[in-house]
């Protein structure tokens, strides 16, 4: 039967083949995606903020975190400290802490009601621990090292069944946790290398394991043998299950979306794999590698884009996660209705649509000062109904948009003694500065302790009051503000005295804004202070950028004041609040303003290097 020309072809059809085009056809058009139902509602059920709305202390760095079904969140850190937080209507409120181990925890699982959670460590014992009444039950001593656990049971059953892997044998157990008892129910050896990760998917009542080697397999938690009722393939070679082997990679961390469909893997190549659970096949693979960050910084997408000492720092911080064995392993967790991946990357946290393949949002794009890594979603108590595949907010157009529950996003970040929570709220501004959203429920560790003490305090009586600036257009002489901003001042003094500025390029000029310099490498990405570290933002009310010839630090985000800072040619001030105004230009203006008007190329860098030759800091 011969078709209808469709738009754009002959009306005549072809009649013998002299007529016919020799050669490939047309590119077929590629198939338009079809957009995800209600997708904004979904969206509304998620966190949404662009930066942390609260922050709580642990004693030690933050490795793990979980969501507990029963309105928990549970946390540990390097030093074995576990904490139980109190999901409030808004926020949470600190429940129970234990000194689970004495080493380090290797591992947190939470059963899926929510009732129940363990802990592993290398002393071989399994701690379990009863969440709703925040109270140890049970301790479990191993004969072996555990590498991994993983609760394996659906609510209502009869056993607490518990999978423990030994990290030196290729023997998974598993046990009750309410049978009293420290020998296995049942044992078997399911890989040929030892099992480095397990997820529960408890839709179909199998367990997916991966292996050192990053073979997957699937078990039943019951039988511990290949489930053959709840899969569609018999044979592996079927499927795409031995994609990890064939990229010479592992398995960082592996989570199971709650509708069980899908389950999503990561790996040391940052790359996040997607597969479906029924077929083994693929469904998505995000490359989160450096090179591809390096791409997407050089585009012009703003949603990807960073400033060049923010996005050089960023980088750096991400090679010296690769280098950190103990560094929390990041993982990518889907939402409640299956629909999205959320995990964290060097940019912020992403929050992919799964089926048009689009990045919706980032959330915490603008925390430059931490690294988040492991995240676990909180989105209401799902266990005591389905998980609802149209949210409330799709279901009840009519009614307020403000959602049920109060979705919270729970992570811990790259040597950060904190836990820190994304919800759909803006952090506030209070008006007591002590009270801000980062809470010291915890006794700070020794550098913010000092940072803060009457020591530290002492040391601004002695530190100048102005310093003078020769430059190769002239001198400039500025006035500095020690009491007001101690630290900053005793930075900048110090470099200057210990010579650091000497020779360095104002590498950006901006006419009618400011001129910036003290950046080692000239191009804005580098410079440190005189600590090693980044230091916090010193703002006084008396300080402001209303004026020109203002001295103020350069930084990437709050709290990462190292070398830089900038002299300003007008007011400015949609930078208060944001930048820490140190010092003013008592005599010299006019080199400022000649520097401000030398020429320069697109990216603001004058063609002429104009330097700065030394500093004179008058004895104290």
């Amino acid at each position: 039967m011969e078709e209808e020309p469709k738009n754009g072809s002959s009306e005549t059809p072809v009649e013998n083949d002299e007529d016919a085009v020799i050669g490939p056809g047309p590119a077929p058009k590629a198939r338009a995606k079809r957009p995800l139902q209600f997708e904004q509602a979904y969206l509304d059920s998620l966190p949404s903020a662009n930066m942390y709305e609260k922050s709580y202390m642990h004693r030690d760095v933050v490795t793990h975190v979980a969501v507990s079904a029963a309105d928990f969140f549970i946390t540990g850190s390097v030093d074995g400290h576990l904490k139980f937080w109190k999901k409030k209507p808004i926020g949470i409120e600190f429940a129970k802490h234990f000194r689970s181990h004495l080493g380090p925890i290797e591992g947190l699982a939470v059963s899926l009601d929510g009732l129940l959670c363990c802990t592993i460590s290398n002393d071989q014992s399994v701690k379990i621990y009863d969440v709703v009444n925040y109270d140890m039950m049970a301790m479990i001593h191993l004969p072996y090292v555990p590498g991994s656990a993983e609760w394996v049971y659906k609510q209502g059953d009869v056993k607490a069944r518990l999978a423990i892997s030994d990290r030196n044998s290729l023997a998974v157990h598993i046990y009750d946790a309410r049978g009293g008892s420290n020998e296995p129910i049942i044992s078997k050896e399911i890989h040929l290398e030892p099992v480095k990760v397990m997820k529960y998917n408890p839709v179909f009542d199998t367990v997916i394991s991966v292996d050192a080697k990053g073979l997957i397999e699937y078990w039943s938690p019951t039988t511990l043998k290949f489930p053959e009722s709840e899969v569609k393939f018999r044979l592996k070679s079927d499927t795409n299950l031995f994609e990890i082997v064939k990229c010479k990679t592992s398995v960082s961390t592996m989570e199971v979306s709650p509708d069980g469909k899908q389950f999503s893997i990561t790996s040391p190549d940052r790359r996040i794999r997607v597969f479906w659970f029924r077929t083994g096949k693929l469904r998505r693979v995000y490359d989160e590698s450096l090179e591809v960050a390096q791409d997407l910084q050089r585009s012009d997408a703003p949603m990807y884009r960073l400033e060049a000492i923010d996005f050089g720092r960023r980088m750096a911080v991400d090679k010296e996660i690769e280098k950190t064995e103990t560094a929390p392993q990041p993982n990518a967790i889907f939402d409640e209705s299956s629909n999205f991946l959320i995990y964290a990357t060097l940019l912020g946290i992403k929050v992919v649509n799964l089926q048009t393949n689009k990045v919706a949002r980032i959330l915490g794009k603008v925390e430059n000062n931490d690294r988040f890594l492991q995240i676990a979603l909180y989105q209401g108590d799902r266990s005591s109904k389905k998980v609802r595949k149209i949210p409330t907010a799709a279901a009840n157009v009519n009614e307020s948009k403000d959602p049920l529950t109060d979705p919270t996003l729970l992570c811990c970040a790259f040597k950060k003694h904190r836990i820190y929570l994304f919800s759909r709220r803006e952090p506030e501004e209070p008006e007591d500065a002590t009270k801000g959203r980062d809470v010291f429920n915890e006794k700070p560790p020794p550098d913010e302790l000092l940072a803060v003490s009457d020591i530290g305090k002492a040391a601004t009586t002695s530190l100048p009051e102005n310093v003078i600036l020769h430059t190769t257009m002239g001198d400039v002489h500025m006035r500095l503000y020690p009491e007001e901003c101690p630290k900053t001042v005793e930075n900048f003094t110090t470099h200057c005295r210990n010579g650091y500025y000497d020779n360095l390029i104002f590498h950006r000029v901006i006419k009618g804004f400011m001129i910036q310099t003290g950046d080692p490498l000239g191009d804005g990405t580098g410079g440190q202070s005189i600590w090693g570290r980044e230091f916090e933002d010193e703002f006084h009310k008396s300080l402001r950028h209303d004026r020109p010839f203002t001295v103020s630090m350069a930084n990437a985000g709050p709290n990462t004041n190292g070398s830089q800072f900038f002299i300003t040619t007008v007011a400015t001030p949609w930078l208060d609040n944001k930048h820490t105004v140190f010092g003013r230009v008592a005599k010299g203006m006019d080199v400022v303003q000649a520097i401000e008007k030398v020429k320069t190329d697109r990216g603001d860098t004058p063609y002429q290097d104009v330097k700065i030759l030394n500093v004179t800091v008058p004895k104290s």
